[in-house]
């Protein structure tokens, strides 16, 4: 993960949690699924889920999701965090609004897209990049410019706040 060091335009951290240089932990096997890479953008999901579960809950809820796909269904690709915090450090108020104007405009450069949303550049392709790592924006080549695009329709978030089982908790007696 890139050092997310304080840059002129420091509003971008302001929804983050703790330091600057606080790493995001995406879930194991997620990291290391290269799920989407070297496919074609128009073959993606079109549904992105960002979650934050229990492992117990990720590890369910993906087998499901196996179960559907080799029945032909198509599934989400599923991000999960190991904690609500990693979560909202990704997605601050700032990548969210990244995400809803590329979305929304396809813009022709990230040059582009900073001027649309009154931003600094750098600030903007340091968003972009943290993104990028976890499949949610890529980019294509348009000469010299890198164009930001998001291959999914819409972007889920999910998270999970529960009580533990207490028929779990209990002592046999």
């Amino acid at each position: 993960m890139p050092d997310e060091s304080n840059t002129s335009d420091d509003t971008d951290n302001v929804n983050s949690t703790g330091s600057a240089d606080e790493e995001i932990v995406m879930d194991d096997s997620e990291s290391e699924a290269g799920f989407l890479e070297d496919r074609d953008p128009d073959e993606y999901p079109s549904v992105l889920r960002i979650t934050s579960n229990s492992d117990e809950t990720h590890r369910r809820d993906a087998l499901d999701r196996l179960n559907r796909w080799e029945a032909g269904e198509e599934v989400p690709h599923v991000i999960n965090f190991e904690s609500p915090s990693d979560l909202r450090a990704l997605l601050t108020d700032r990548r969210v609004e990244l995400l809803r104007s590329i979305m929304t405009e396809r813009p022709d450069s990230i040059r582009q897209l900073a001027e649309r949303l009154d931003r600094d550049v750098k600030s903007v392709h340091d968003d972009l990049q943290v993104l990028a790592e976890y499949d949610v924006v890529h980019f294509e080549q348009a000469g010299r410019a890198k164009r930001p695009f998001v291959p999914y329709d819409s972007i889920e978030v999910s998270l999970e706040i529960s009580t533990s089982n207490s028929a779990d908790d209990a002592a046999p007696a």
